[in-house]
This record gives structure tokens, sequence and C-alpha cells, in this order.
């Protein structure tokens, strides 16, 4: 999900006694901005945030206060602290954060992981952590030697005394160290003697995932638990009318069949009889006012609504006398469809729930509101709730639903239940369950001048808001523009000097949020894709005039000039030749205060198909933790938007979800993915966001490639081989 620039904040440091003679260092923020936050409006009170445990037997726990789903943070966390503390890395452990204010995000002011914002968040307070907790240990040894702590160094978890060469382990002397208080401006290493941060590092939870240890939610098992499969309305907003579950009760292990706002639940022994169970309800329904919801008729809606200007989020210059003096006009429209998270790990949920408190077992991305949620659906005060992080077999936005959908539900079957229950989502209910990408339509004019160079660009978008109704309306949408709608389009970094940006938010009953890289998914497509055409429309190559257009925004200039180099592009025209039938293709996307530049090379196969063959992507995302990492999500992240761009789109009819499972929305196939390249232009800047950056451009760097080498442009997604052959309405 997306978030607003960090917000300065100045910390300070103490620690507080620790249980059983460890050493727990606490950190206090003297009032978040808390920006996202509805119940957190105004700055907090100090609150204690413990964050590493030093036992004596020298092991060391550092608690993320961040959800792991496959993005690295329980290696790149503990490196940031750990730069600071010096302790053997191989002594390192991670746990996830309990529920609790002290965990709260430092720019949010809730336990959330969202918005590519992890290590951009925690880049001071973990590396603090780590300073204040090295500070008492050496005082502590000091103290002990009665030596200056001056004279006292650390290397690996030992306090050595340089000169008498005294040793003393972390854990030895963590109970003296947990009484000693820190001050708080404890200094912090100069970057240019980093040994941790910016080296390739292991990640620390590979062992577990691959000798099977690893706990993800599905691996969840409660003595005396029940598993619980749910049959929704197969019509957003839809009701039960009536219901005959003679059959379903028939199935050996059927415990229960009970009906729940949300539909009818079986409860069983195991997750199989509860499935069959379900298939066997008969179940009326009151599809209510979305039994005719059509994708086919919401396009055409949007096409028209788009052709009037909706609310303005950014304006500058006249654009509109621009056009009309212009030498030469293009427009065009494009489209995208709604899009389903699609996790590896299907949602699920176990709860334990008794007369005065509530467990949850649950990956989430979410904490502070799934617990607010879970309370009041129990009946129960928030401190009687805890929820236990598991490991999410990815999450994409779908696991921080601001109606804690999946968490809810299961709170309301374990009430039934009377017992610890499992509810579980079939692979059909996550594709079908809604709180999708919205869909969207754009629309564009520009206006070149004689030289073909751009001199008014207006954008119109139309798509729905996943603000609206949740408890960020009120920051995110002003004036009727939800800015999570039109980033990447209202920021547009090239210089255009007469841009106009507008908005239509229609209200649809389909449930929508944030997907991977959120507005810039749908925007990064079209503008980016868009540009090629006015690049062509003026005579431009598209390499150049980005080059033209960026000459006040270095670092984007950068990442682009980089991507080019290494892609063949030359700056002079002589490109690397490709081999027959391969087209080239260049976008670049500013997203997450990262700067990513990107050029695929594709070809089109005579029946349409079309051929990824290599991707090189460039990247400025500040000082790199952990390089290794941001690499991986680069990938991810371009595999992720290979198959929104290629295969995936959720439509409907007659108000039912026309896709179901992997057969019907698929992903892609290792023998279809590309050859990566990832290449990160080094700076000595804050770092900034990498799980999401390398998504928004890979769709239009593939559709330009495909104009590249076939004269045919891509306008819609995922992009369709009945419109490369023959003809083709792409290039109408």
């Amino acid at each position: 999900m997306s978030a607003p620039a960090i917000l300065d904040r100045r910390t300070f440091l103490k620690t507080s006694a620790a249980a059983g003679g460890g050493l727990v260092v606490a950190f206090y923020i003297p009032g978040s901005a808390a920006a996202l936050s509805a119940q957190a409006s105004k700055p907090q009170p100090l609150l204690p945030f413990a964050y590493v445990k030093i036992a004596p037997d020298e092991t060391i726990t550092i608690v993320s206060n961040h959800s792991e789903m496959g993005q690295g943070v329980y290696t790149s966390l503990p490196m940031l602290l750990n730069e600071e503390l010096q302790a053997d890395w191989s002594k390192i452990r991670v746990e996830s954060a309990p529920v609790d204010a002290m965990y709260n995000h430092p720019i949010f002011g809730i336990q959330i992981t969202g918005g590519s914002t992890t290590t951009a968040a925690e880049w001071d307070h973990y590396r603090q952590l780590g300073a204040a907790a090295r500070f008492v240990l050496v005082t502590a040894a000091a103290q002990q030697w009665k030596a200056d702590a001056n004279t006292c160094r650390v290397e690996k978890g030992v306090v050595i005394h340089t000169p008498t060469s005294k040793k003393a382990t972390y854990g030895s002397l963590a109970a003296v160290a947990a009484t000693l208080l820190v001050p708080a401006d404890v200094p912090l290493k100069d970057p240019k003697t980093f040994t941790l941060i910016g080296k390739p590092t292991r990640r620390l939870d590979t062992p577990s995932k691959t000798n099977g240890t690893a706990q993800f939610g599905l691996d969840v098992t409660l003595p005396g638990m029940l598993t619980a499969v749910i049959a929704r309305s197969p019509v957003f907003g839809g009701k039960v009318v009536s219901f005959d579950a003679t059959e379903a009760r028939q199935v050996p292990g059927v415990k229960a069949v009970v009906q729940f706002p949300t539909g009818v639940a079986v409860i069983a022994s195991r997750f199989w009889p509860a499935k069959l169970g379900r298939d066997k309800l008969k179940i009326k329904w009151d599809e209510g006012d979305n039994a005719n919801l059509s994708t086919t008729r919401m396009l055409a809606d949007f096409s028209t609504q788009s052709a009037s200007p909706g609310s303005l989020a950014k304006k500058t210059g006249d654009p509109q006398s621009a056009l009309a003096s212009a030498a030469k006009k293009i427009t065009a429209e494009y489209d995208v469809p709604y899009l389903a998270h699609a996790m590896m790990e299907p949602l699920n949920c176990v709860v334990d729930l008794r007369a005065g408190s509530c467990e949850i077992w649950t990956g989430t991305q979410f904490e502070t509101v799934d617990r607010a949620n879970a309370a009041k659906t129990a009946g129960l005060p928030p401190e009687k709730v805890q929820i236990h992080t598991t490991l999410l077999g990815g999450g994409f936005g779908r696991r921080a639903n601001p109606s804690s959908d999946f968490v809810i539900e299961a709170v309301q079957v374990a009430k039934v239940a009377k017992a610890p229950v499992k509810v579980v989502w079939t692979r059909e209910d996550d594709i079908r369950g809604g709180w999708y990408r919205p869909m969207w339509h754009d629309r564009f004019a520009a206006g070149l001048d004689a030289n073909g160079n751009p001199v008014a660009w207006t954008h119109t978008i139309v798509g729905q808001s996943i603000m609206a109704g949740t408890p960020f309306e009120s920051l995110m949408i002003k004036d009727g523009v939800d800015s999570a709608s039109v980033e990447g389009a209202s920021d547009l970094l090239y210089g255009i000097p007469n841009l106009q940006v507008d908005l239509h938010s229609p209200k649809i009953g389909v449930p929508v949020q944030w997907w991977r890289s959120v507005g810039h998914s749908h925007t990064g497509f079209s503008v980016e894709a868009f540009f090629d055409e006015v690049a062509h429309a003026g005579g431009k190559d598209p390499y150049q005039l980005r080059r033209t257009l960026l000459a006040k925004q270095p670092r984007m200039l950068a990442v682009l000039d980089l991507a080019a180099e290494k892609a063949g592009w030359s700056k002079s025209g002589a490109s690397k030749p490709l081999p027959k039938g391969v087209g080239r293709g260049i976008a670049t996307h500013f997203s997450f205060d990262s700067y990513v530049a990107q050029v695929i090379e594709a070809s089109v196969e005579k029946d349409g198909n079309v051929r990824v063959h290599r991707v090189v992507c460039a990247v400025d995302c500040g000082r790199v933790v952990n390089p290794d990492t941001v690499k991986a999500q680069m990938e991810g992240g371009i595999i992720f938007a290979l198959t929104a761009a290629l295969k995936t789109e959720i439509t409907l009819e007659n108000g039912r979800v026309q896709q179901s499972n992997f057969h019907d929305y698929p992903m892609l196939r290792i023998y279809e993915a590309p050859a990566i390249e990832v290449y990160i232009v080094p700076s000595e800047e804050k770092p900034t966001g990498v799980g999401e950056p390398s998504v928004p451009p890979v769709a239009p760097a593939l559709s330009n490639a495909i104009f590249a080498v076939t004269g045919k442009r891509v306008r819609r997604l995922p992009i369709r081989s009945s419109d490369l052959v023959g003809k083709g309405a792409a290039n109408s």
C-alpha cells in the first residue's frame, strides 16, 4: 500500500529491566505523527518499545514490528540493529512482535507492514536500538573492570578491554547492563565504517523455510482445533435468505453448520469434511443491488465519464490553450482490469476464544486494526486480544484489510464452535472474494510543437477509490480526489509545461483495496505507454525524449541511462542490434520514493502470443541494506507485473466473478520467465522502498517493445493475442 512522505522524528533510548536476567532495550517516540491512524490523529504519549533481547546463553532475539511475507525484513531489520550492536551474527534470532502500541510503525502510528516503508521507517530506529544496547553492555563491562569505557571495544558479541585484553560476552553482561541508563545521544557509526549494511547477506529465514519448520498461518495447529469453511454469496453484498444443511451434516466429521453475516459456515474436524460439507449446502441468496454488475458495461461507462473532466488533481500552466494551439494533437484511451492479489498461501485465521481472552494466529499486515476489529466482534477490550503474526505466504496488500474481513469471520465462527477453530479460504474463495485492485480507464491528450516536443498533456482517470469508506478517507481524499488513484500521474517527473490530471471515482459494489504498487500499478502502464506514443508522434526516440524531459531529475536520469546502457540502447542512436523479430521498449517510474527504469526485449509469435526474452532494470533506492534483498524484490516485482500484463484479469457478469482458480487466473510459469538483470545505483541517500517500485514500469516497457516490433499499440491489459494478429484493435 502507498504511504505519505516520511516525517522527521527524534527519538531517545533508555533501558528497562528484563525478565530472567536478559537485556531489553526500550525505544521511545515523543509523539508519533501517526499519519494514517484514525485513532492516533494526535501525538501519542511516550511508550516503551522492547526490540532486542540478549539472553545469558548468548542468544540474541531481535523483535520485528513488521510482518515477513517474503520481502526479507526478518534479515534487513536485524542487519540494521546488529551493525551497531556488533553481536555474533550466527547468534541472531528473529521473532514477530506482539500487538502493542510500543511496536507501532514510526510513520503511520499503528502496527502495519505496507507502502514499501519498512527499511525507510526503521533506518534510524533499529540502528539506534543496536547502539543503545552496545553502550550499556560496554558500560557494564567497564564498571566490572573498573576501567574507562572508552578503552573498550566490541567484537562479535564480546566486549574487550584493549589495554589488558580482558573479555566479557554480551550474555554474561546482560543482567547488569539491564540496570543501566542510556543517554539520548548515543552516536551511530559513520556509514564509511559499516561492516554489515550494504553487504550481500543470506536471509535468516531461509533455513526454516527449506527444512519445513517455518510456521505460516496454515501450519498452525492447536489441541482440539476444528476447521471451518464458509459459503459466501456469489454476488458481492448478497445475503442468505434460507439454507438446507441436511446433506452437509451427514458428511463424516462435520460438527456444525451455522449462518453468519457473510454466509454459512461448515465447522468440521478437518478441512476436507468442512469443504465437502460446504459443497452440499443448498442456499437461497438475496443477491441485492449488485446482481447485474458487468465489467463490460462498466468499461463503457468509464469511457463515457472520461470524456468530461473530473475532480482536479493537478494543473500547471494552461493545458487547454496549449492543446488548442499545438502543431499536432494525439489522443488515446487505456484500460486495465480488476486484479486479485492471489497470494500463494490463501487466507486463513486461527482463533482460540475464551471467556476473558482471545488469541489469534494469522499472517497479517495490519495488527492494530485486526485486533481492534477482533475485540469488537468478541466483545472484549483490545488488551484481552492478542495476535500472533505468523509468516505470510504472500500479502501484496490483501492481508492489510481495513475491514479485517478474514479475521472477523474467524472470531464469529469461534464464538459458535466453542473450541479453537481455523477458518480456511479455498483458492476459489480467495479469487472470488473481492478486495481487488480497481479497474481503471485513462484518457489522454497531448499537444506537440512544430519540433515534435510535447507542450501539453491532459490525463483523465476513471476508477474506484480504495480509500472511500475506510478510516483513511478524511486524510487521503481531498476535494474529491483520492491521492492513491492519481499517484504516478499527478506527480509526473517529465518537464511538460502544461499539464492537467483529473479524476472520476464511480461508486461500484465491488470491494477494492491496495494491490502491490497501488495507484502506480495502473498509472505506470498508461502514462509510460502513452509517453511512447507521444515520442513516436513527434518523431523522437523514446529514450532520448525521456532524457530531454528529465533534465531536472538527475536521479531518474541516472537510472534511465544505466538501464539503457546495460540494455544496449545507445544515446547516439547506434543501439545494439536485436535478433530479427525482437523489439526493445523502455519505461521509467517514480514510486515509493524510489527511481526505476526498465528496458524489455520481447517478440510476438505468429499466433499473437508474446514472449518476453530479457528485462533490464536499474533502481535508485537510496542506501542499500542488503543488495540481495533489493535484487530479489526487483525480480519478484517484475515477475508479478509480467503476470498481470500477460495473463490475469477479474471480470464480472450478472454480478458474478468469472474466474476461480489458477486455470483461469494463471500465473507466469518458470519456462515463460525472462532473463532479468538488476543494477543498483550507488547512493548515500536514506533508504527508500523496494517492495513495489519494480512493478509499474513492466507493462509499459513491454507494450512499447511490442510496438517496436509489430507497430501495434497495446492499450489494454492483459495483453491479448487477438490484439496482435491481423489488423488488430490495438493499433486503432
